[in-house]
């Protein structure tokens, strides 16, 4: 069950089919609307995946769904936003909040060891339960391939998979070190059947998905998902898509049993920005990096990935079952999120559209973004050819240019021609101004600019760098 992203094109044409415009396509600006559109279709068309299913949550509320491609391919049938994907192993985004809703009502601790519900298990007297959901138990994962072994089309039990693979050595001392592991999932699964008398996906039903408004989630850990949703595709290498297998009973259990619709994991995106459903001090402790015995951020919390996209805190998780890759991206300090759902898997589509979805999502909260991009334009033309208006910039800019710099600049830039490409990736404010960072591609290079603007427009800054 993959968890880390792939940069994988396909060079094969994607059968895409745009589906109609939705009702939420008038809560975006029609700039937004259009990027996103033009992202999915040239996304799809460049990686041949089938379909893409896509949310934007933007100022805390649903502003943007729709889908594009072919959800089935025999018969052709064009993806809607009402078909539920499978979103593999972000279900585990809620199995953490499940054992955190446990612990709200004193039924368990974060800190509990192992040992208090299977003490059989290897040193589950050592392994705390976060440990267990932060992925820093040291338990060895049971599925870190992104193909379906011959056992696994079989059905199991939670018992048998703690038997095969929680019983065997540690991989590492616990909290030693991160890695992660699905076994860990499973265990946090068994435990909340334990205490509840219900499955995962019961407990879910229960207890979230009904204050959520979400009223047609589905348990892929039991069933293929109907006729009516989504289907599953894979590729040897670079052949033709094929109906991907279905993986046993209980082989998905609290570790990537759900299939939902964009929209409605969307809905779990905006409780965690809204900070409903749990309590705040539940949400602070899954949105916490955990800390390895080293002192260093492990940059996961409970069931997400703590980290930043273009300096932006976001709270994430990506996940792949057979057939399906998926994408859950949320800015809580910006009140936004991307869902996106692919049924293709052992891609990294789903990872690559969301991000570009969501510096889309911020290039519109820069007003001024389109007037910067061109001015920016203008001046490393005018650059290459030794040429600065200086009435552009601050007197500090200014004395940056001095003879040597425009040299340089004019010596290293003119060679490389006409850029192939040149985007705007990330705005933020610092220091009373505002910071504007741009890729500058040309064929086998890119470089990387980052300007300063102050208030008045004039640029306190304008440094042209190698990309990393």
């Amino acid at each position: 069950m993959r968890i880390r992203h792939r940069w994988m094109v396909v060079g094969l044409v994607a059968l895409f089919v745009p589906a109609p415009p939705t009702a939420w396509a008038d809560s975006v600006p029609p700039g937004l609307a259009a990027s996103i559109d033009r992202i999915a279709t040239h996304a799809l068309e460049q990686s041949g995946v089938p379909s893409a299913s896509i949310a934007v949550v933007r100022d805390g509320k649903l502003a943007y769904v729709h889908a594009y491609g072919h959800a089935r391919l025999d018969p052709e049938t064009p993806a809607t936003t009402m078909m539920r994907y499978s979103i593999g192993s972000i279900s585990k985004e809620f199995t953490a909040a499940a054992i955190l809703m446990l612990q709200q009502q004193g039924k368990l601790n974060l800190d509990d060891k192992i040992a208090k519900f299977f003490p059989e298990l290897t040193d589950a007297d050592r392994i705390t339960l976060r440990q267990i959901l932060s992925h820093t138990s040291g338990y060895q994962d049971y599925w870190p391939q992104d193909y379906l072994m011959p056992a696994m089309k079989l059905a199991t039990t939670p018992a048998r998979i703690m038997d095969g693979w929680a019983k065997k050595p540690l991989d590492f001392a616990p909290g030693a070190q991160w890695q992660y592991s699905n076994t860990g999932y499973v265990i946090a699964g068994a435990i909340v059947q334990k205490l509840s008398g219900q499955t995962p996906f019961e407990f879910l039903q229960r207890h979230v998905f009904p204050t959520l408004g979400i009223g047609d989630a589905y348990d892929t850990n039991l069933h293929a998902l109907p006729a009516t949703d989504a289907r599953g595709y894979s590729r040897f290498a670079l052949g033709p898509l094929r109906p991907s297998p279905k993986e046993g009973v209980n082989w998905m259990f609290g570790a990537g049993e759900l299939a939902l619709t964009p929209s409605d994991l969307a809905k779990w995106d905006i409780a965690m920005l809204d900070g409903t459903l749990l309590q705040p001090s539940s949400w602070r402790a899954m949105q916490t990096t955990v800390v390895l015995n080293d002192g260093l951020a492990a940059g996961y919390g409970l069931g997400v990935f703590v980290g930043r996209l273009d300096s932006r805190r976001m709270i994430s998780h990506d996940g792949e079952v057979m057939g399906f890759t998926a994408t859950n991206l949320v800015f809580p300090d910006d009140r936004a999120a991307v869902v996106v759902l692919t049924n293709q898997d052992a891609v990294g589509t789903s990872g690559d559209l969301a991000k570009k979805i969501a510096q889309a999502l911020f290039d519109v909260q820069d007003p001024a973004a389109p007037e910067a991009l061109a001015q920016a334009k203008q001046i490393f033309a005018g650059l290459q050819h030794g040429a600065l208006d200086r009435a552009l910039f601050t007197a500090n800019a200014n004395s940056y240019f001095d003879a040597a710099a425009r040299k340089d600049y004019q010596a290293s830039l003119a060679p490389l021609g006409t850029p192939a490409s040149f985007e705007q990736k990330a705005s933020r404010q610092r220091g009373g101004m505002t910071m504007r960072r741009y890729e500058i591609g040309f064929p086998g290079r890119k470089l990387e600019l980052v300007t300063y603007a102050m208030p008045d427009g004039k640029l306190e800054q304008y440094i042209i760098s190698a990309a990393n």
